[in-house]
């Protein structure tokens, strides 16, 4: 038999017999990879190892009444936190938040020797805490000044007025039924209620920023203001607003300061904006704006709060834990610079031939 020809149109081209495999592509890294690698997981990771080594090696840490105190202790760094995580995202700060609870300390003070009741002093003190951090919006939003400067001038101006109205004096004859309901616990637990109301303003604040268009607009702010602006959202309008609720916030948690410890001086948290900024700026959001997300900040407030306690239950000196403070702040600016500057000097895959 002579040679198979095969029969026309039906013998494969040549280009189709050698047609090169195409690239293999790696692996698409997984949800699960991807959320592991974000600030937050790092954040969460590192406080649930504080907390097994603090329940192992300090004695009088894993129990109930000691979680109790832990969660009064951070109490106005968790509220203060919640603003000021917003604020930091547009790319902005504010220094002023705790001289504007020793302000509000103060003012509630002296408003109570006159005579005025806590149920008229208590929403008189959150409307001044909120014309506080309005006159930081307006030089800032208005004014153009940066936030840095204006709110470190404010931070000392308030502090000073605090020291006007009340000087030395503390005033400690508040009634026991607003003092001791403001460490109150949660029937049958070890949980005092102010958890449920930073619960409650973490979710809202939560909603705010990452499931609506206010939020998204924050973000797009800290990334590129002027961008944000010839898009049609009013960056000044915002940014006041935002200034607006940390003054607001601050002031509510100088009524809860002054109430907690039962005393109302010009002192009360002097440099706890240090804390607030080292806690917002361990969860992850950016110093320079435009990254973030509340979920780490609460976490970055939990684990500020569990090193700050277990140093004392370890007879640890206050000396040491503004030591403490000062370095997880340093280090929760330079770390992320960082490994973000080490990811720019990686060489590049090249791309497959």
């Amino acid at each position: 038999m002579g040679p198979e020809v095969d029969a026309p149109g039906t013998s494969a081209p040549p280009s189709a017999a050698r047609s090169a495999p195409e690239p293999q592509r790696g692996p698409k890294p997984s949800a699960l990879r991807s959320l592991l690698r974000t600030r937050e997981a790092s954040v969460l990771g590192a406080l649930a190892v504080s907390v097994l080594a603090a329940s192992f090696m300090v004695e009088g840490f894993a129990t109930g009444r000691n979680a109790g105190f832990l969660i009064l202790d951070v109490a106005a760094i968790a509220l203060i936190a919640l603003p000021m995580t917003l604020v930091v995202i547009t790319g902005e700060i504010d220094l002023s938040v705790a001289s504007t609870l020793g302000l509000t300390s103060a003012l509630m003070g002296q408003l109570w020797v006159l005579g005025l009741p806590l149920e008229t002093i208590v929403p008189l003190c959150v409307l001044f805490g909120a014309l506080l951090g309005a006159l930081n919006g307006v030089l800032v939003t208005v004014a153009g000044l940066p936030s840095l400067a204006v709110t470190i001038g404010t931070m000392a101006m308030y502090r000073g007025l605090a020291y006007a109205v009340l000087g030395d004096r503390a005033v400690a004859d508040f009634p026991f039924t607003w003092t001791g309901g403001a460490t109150s616990r949660l029937p049958g637990t070890d949980i005092p209620w102010i958890a449920v109301l930073i619960l409650v303003l973490a979710a809202l604040f939560g909603l705010l920023l990452h499931a609506t268009p206010i939020g998204r607009s924050l973000y797009a702010i800290g990334n590129n203001d002027e961008a944000t602006r010839f898009s049609g959202i009013s960056v000044r309008w915002t940014k006041l607003w935002l200034f607006v609720a940390s003054g607001t916030v601050a002031a509510g948690a100088g009524v809860f300061w002054t109430l907690q410890y039962g005393s109302a001086r010009a002192d009360n948290a002097y440099g706890l904006e240090l804390s607030v900024v080292a806690a917002v700026l361990l969860g992850g959001v950016s110093i320079f704006g435009g990254r973030g997300a509340l979920p780490g900040v609460l976490a970055g407030v939990l684990l500020l709060g569990t090193i700050r306690n277990a140093l004392m239950l370890a007879d640890v000196s206050s000396d040491v834990l503004d030591i403490v403070t000062g370095l997880l702040l340093v280090v929760s600016v330079v770390l992320p610079t960082t490994l973000a500057r080490v990811r720019e000097r990686r060489p590049r895959p090249a791309p497959p031939s």
